[in-house]
């Protein structure tokens, strides 16, 4: 592309854990020890990504998860700060509370495609381990059962424009039943 990024496509749409997968198999291929992955859909602010790194670089965390639901000091007048319908933001609460209370720390933004991680995290996520679907609250509770450091760090985040996404129609039905069936069997496993 004119910016100089890398874009990796496949023959078909084989889901956003895929997505997120095959680039960080790629990452990990070209020897990163970090890496930020943001979603594609504009909500995230680019200007966060080294606030995640950042975190990371203190050898302190092992994955950063940009949080909107904590307070962050800047923000666009451009741009509609977010804003959760209120069956997401049920949602949200929901897996939030139950990743709060497995790993036994607050989680704010369970759904969150705004994080940066270490190379021990990436080759944890690069594995078969990883699910496939919708990578969320399931796998912030696994990445702490493995022993991984796991902080929220606040960013800003924008009104999706896009509003036929990946949570839209009967989709979010699905994922609420395949979310709890995702925490049920992480929770079966050793």
């Amino acid at each position: 592309m004119e910016a100089g990024a890398r874009v990796i496509s496949h023959p078909y749409n084989l889901g956003y854990g895929v997505a997120l997968q095959t680039g960080y198999k790629y990452a990990l291929g070209r020897g990163c020890e970090a890496l930020a992955q943001m979603d594609g859909d504009g909500q995230h602010d680019p200007a966060y990504v080294h606030v995640l790194l950042d975190t990371i670089g203190k050898g302190t965390v092992d994955l950063a998860i940009g949080s909107r639901f904590l307070d962050s000091e800047e923000s666009d007048p451009g741009r509609l700060p977010y804003r959760a319908s209120l069956m997401r933001r049920c949602g949200m609460t929901l897996f939030g509370t139950i990743a709060s209370l497995l790993i036994k720390q607050r989680v704010t933004d369970p759904t969150s495609g705004y994080q940066a991680m270490n190379r021990r995290v990436l080759e944890w996520v690069s594995s078969d381990r990883f699910p496939w679907d919708y990578p969320d609250a399931d796998v912030i509770i696994m990445l702490h059962r493995a022993g991984f450091r796991i902080q929220e760090v606040p960013v800003q985040m924008y009104e999706n424009a896009d509003k036929n996404s990946m949570h839209s129609g009967w989709k979010p039905v699905y994922y609420v039943f395949k979310m709890f069936l995702s925490i049920l069997v992480t929770l079966m496993r050793k």
